[in-house]
């Protein structure tokens, strides 16, 4: 069944403005607790385009820093209750440590 050319417009311009009102998808995130010196959790899988924030709820300050060479990403120290986000645009495994207790490893896995 062909519809006349003027009802055409009027479904395509309805469909339009349908799709413009759409909001846009939000981002992905991730969250990372930082706790009695570890990473939780110490291995996390996300996809491409996430947003990862790390939250010191020690006692002790900490960082995130990439292992990799040149450096990804690195945090300032951060005190009880501070945080540090970092997005993954591309797919990989990421390494990280904080360089004050550099036997506190993880990784992110990106997909």
């Amino acid at each position: 069944m062909s519809l006349p050319p003027m009802r055409r417009r009027e479904l395509f311009a309805g469909a339009a403005l349908t799709l413009a009102v759409i909001p846009a998808a939000r981002a992905a995130t991730a969250r990372i607790v930082i706790d009695d010196y570890a990473f939780q959790p110490m291995e996390l899988r996300i996809a491409a385009g996430t947003a990862v924030t790390w939250e010191n709820r020690d006692s002790s300050p900490h960082n995130v820093v990439s292992s990799a060479t040149p450096r990804v990403f690195r945090s300032r120290t951060m005190g009880t209750g501070e945080g540090f986000s970092f997005t993954f645009a591309e797919p990989g495994t990421y390494r990280y440590f904080c360089s004050l207790h550099p036997h506190m490893q993880a990784v992110v896995m990106v997909t």
